[in-house]
């Protein structure tokens, strides 16, 4: 596949792309695992355009078969009457296929107006790269800062009065700004929806992981199952895979990433070793995966990967060697 894409919007107008992800050509996909190995940075900008068009679907509920079955008949049926009347070469044929044309030409033009309506282009996405950190603001004045490795979606035409809502994929910390109308600032998760009018929190969806702290103001969490639960400052509330569940933590271990810091306490090695593949994209390896129990303490500076990894092995009893975006953590020899 000799194929080369600058922005994640450059695929949604490569046809075989577009057959893949709408599955007709879900053969092809060891096709795209080729192109997304041979040069890095693919994957992300692959995964970024699934991402938008994940965001533009629309879920309806299935047709029952008879009525697909009869509106299939009654499509092949007109197909058949316009071949018959384009062999004819009549003039009343010739008239009505114009006509049948113009018509089918109505519909693809109000079809196109509802696509146009439903594509990315009047979608934005903010996204950080790996080990960066992004502070951007957003249509109606508020801010958002977005850990390494995130996303987030949003509709540009926000007006006061209106629920100004936002998908994050990641980490990122809100400043929602108050507007005149008081209108709702809603974060989606997978899990929940976070509801605020104006405040300061931290949220996390990432790898089936999804919580939210509390920093000012108030803000209600709305699971896609089970009640509500209402937030003061200082609470911290996270999915536990069936309810959620409000439990205390350090705040300042959870927003120092926004000063390039990362803070551990007691963090299991396994544990450590996925953050740093998570905001990374590298790949780290145990050599001996017993010491994925060892635990891990202190606070960590976070803007450099070399410096972490450094850092990392000056503050335990484990080497650490880096080939590329390979990583390998095994026990000291000493």
């Amino acid at each position: 596949m000799s194929k080369e894409f600058h922005e994640p919007e450059d695929f949604l107008s490569d046809e075989s792309f577009l057959s893949w992800y709408f599955g007709s050509g879900r053969e092809e996909g060891g096709s795209w695992e080729s192109w997304m190995a041979d040069a890095p940075g693919r994957r992300e900008l692959f995964d970024r355009a699934v991402a938008i068009l994940d965001a533009t679907q629309i879920k309806e509920k299935p047709l029952p078969a008879a009525q697909l079955q009869h509106a299939e008949a009654a499509l092949l049926g007109r197909i058949d009457l316009l071949e018959d009347i384009r062999k004819g070469r009549s003039r009343p044929a010739r008239v009505v296929w114009r006509w049948m044309a113009a018509a089918v030409v109505l519909v693809l033009v109000g079809v196109g107006v509802v696509v146009y309506q439903m594509l990315p282009v009047r979608q934005s996405q903010l996204a950080s790269g790996y080990g960066q950190l992004l502070s951007r603001e957003l249509p109606d004045g508020s801010e958002v800062t977005m850990n390494a490795n995130s996303r987030l979606h949003f509709f540009r035409n926000w007006q006061d009065g209106v629920d100004r809502e936002v998908w994050i994929e990641g980490e990122a910390f809100f400043h929602v700004r108050k507007t005149p109308m008081k209108s709702r600032f809603i974060v989606h998760t997978d899990e929940f929806d976070i509801v605020v009018t104006g405040t300061q929190f931290n949220v996390v969806n990432r790898n089936g992981k999804d919580n939210v702290l509390l920093q000012e103001g108030s803000v209600i969490v709305h699971p896609r199952t089970g009640e509500d639960l209402r937030m003061v400052p200082g609470d911290f509330v996270q999915w536990d895979g069936t309810k959620l569940e409000k439990t205390g933590v350090r705040q300042d271990s959870l927003t120092a990433w926004q000063q390039h810091q990362i803070v551990f306490d007691k963090t299991p090695l396994r544990q450590v070793a996925a953050m740093i593949q998570e905001q990374y994209g590298v790949k780290v390896t145990l050599a001996d995966p017993s010491i994925g129990d060892s635990v891990i303490s202190g606070m960590l500076p976070n803007n450099n990967l070399n410096v972490l990894l450094q850092a990392l092995e000056t503050t335990s009893d484990f080497d650490v060697t880096r080939d590329g975006g390979n990583i390998t953590i095994r026990a000291s020899a000493h």
